[in-house]
């Protein structure tokens, strides 16, 4: 079994400073590689000279995450593609157990370590903790993240468990399963589009789990930080799109409608928080939506009848109204 990690960068160059170190000293199961999606900056240019181990893959265009990597991956061989973002640092050993679970379960399709704060170690970090789940309504918390509640990573996630979506910031999967599933969907270009992928692949039937005995630690936000407007589009956009695409009809009518209202919601909270630029990215959120409403609904494929995609019904009333602010409250 043959593994590629592949580090998608733009105008990265001190983080691949930083963090591709880590990665050569504690991957030496894999082939490392580049992808540069048009980098305007000597990123390039510094890991070819001082990192010349390192294979380049130079994309023509920055078409975001899921493009980016969609081109990057089509010129590959390996058998396990591991996305790793150019903000993670990795830890000795953190490859091997998701590359024995590919081992022994033929099922399982993606496997992501545990994520933990760079800048907090003992704490789980927000894009992925120790594994991803969504509610009814499509919103995504983790073992370890809801909303911005952050636990502590005391080992009470340190067991190998299936979960509904891995993150993007550090995510392994099989090659054939990537192209089964028809890859990243571009039209999402950044945010989500590992949720969606994900979704798709319980949709053939493969299983996604969270490795408890490989940790990882990511920086988050060095991309599009949390409070840029640009990342409140595509957040909310993406949702829609996912939903859309996902949810098991007859049902998917009404959650959408749900899932607008609650974003309507969220509109008066940024509105009250003086946040008019979020609140103006949720409204071009909801156009673009309506505007593309055809062309993404065409993708909705072997979408099962009623399967069970959430884990709670609500994780905005399970938090904000029962105070459940931890994964362990919500079972």
């Amino acid at each position: 079994m043959t593994t590629a990690v592949v580090i998608l960068n733009w105008n990265g160059r001190d983080l691949l400073e930083q963090f591709l170190p880590s990665v050569l000293s504690f991957s030496e199961e894999a082939n490392i590689y580049i992808a540069d999606n048009a980098s305007t900056d000597d990123s390039v240019a510094f890991v070819k000279e001082n990192f010349p181990q390192v294979k380049i893959i130079q994309n023509k265009e920055n078409g975001g995450f899921a493009k980016g990597y969609n081109d990057a991956l089509s010129a590959l061989k390996e058998d396990i593609f591991v996305l790793l973002n150019s903000d993670v640092e990795v830890t000795k050993n953190w490859l091997n157990p998701l590359l024995e679970i590919f081992k022994k379960e033929p099922k399982t399709a993606v496997v992501q370590p545990k994520i933990l704060d760079f800048k907090r170690k003992k704490y789980f970090e927000y894009a992925g903790a120790a594994g991803g789940y969504i509610d009814k309504y499509g919103y995504p918390f983790c073992r370890g993240r809801i909303f911005e509640t952050l636990e502590e990573d005391r080992g009470q996630y340190n067991d190998d468990v299936p979960i509904f979506w891995a993150s993007g910031a550090c995510l392994a999967i099989r090659k054939t399963v990537y192209w089964e599933t028809g890859a990243l969907d571009e039209d999402f270009f950044a945010h989500q589009e590992e949720i969606d992928l994900c979704w798709r692949i319980h949709n053939l039937g493969y299983q996604i789990k969270s490795s408890g005995i490989s940790s990882v630690y990511h920086v988050g936000g060095a991309t599009l930080d949390s409070m840029n407007p640009r990342k409140t589009f595509f957040n909310f956009r993406n949702s829609l799109y996912m939903l859309l695409k996902n949810v098991p009809a007859p049902n998917v009518y009404g959650i959408l409608i749900i899932r607008m209202i609650l974003d309507g919601m969220a509109g008066i909270k940024f509105i009250a928080e003086g946040k008019f630029s979020h609140l103006y990215a949720i409204l071009q959120a909801h156009t673009a939506f309506y505007r593309n409403f055809r062309r993404i609904y065409r993708k909705r494929k072997r979408v099962p009848k009623n399967p069970q995609y959430f884990q709670v019904k609500s994780i905005i009333w399970s938090y904000f109204c029962l105070g459940k602010k931890e994964f362990s409250k919500l079972k």
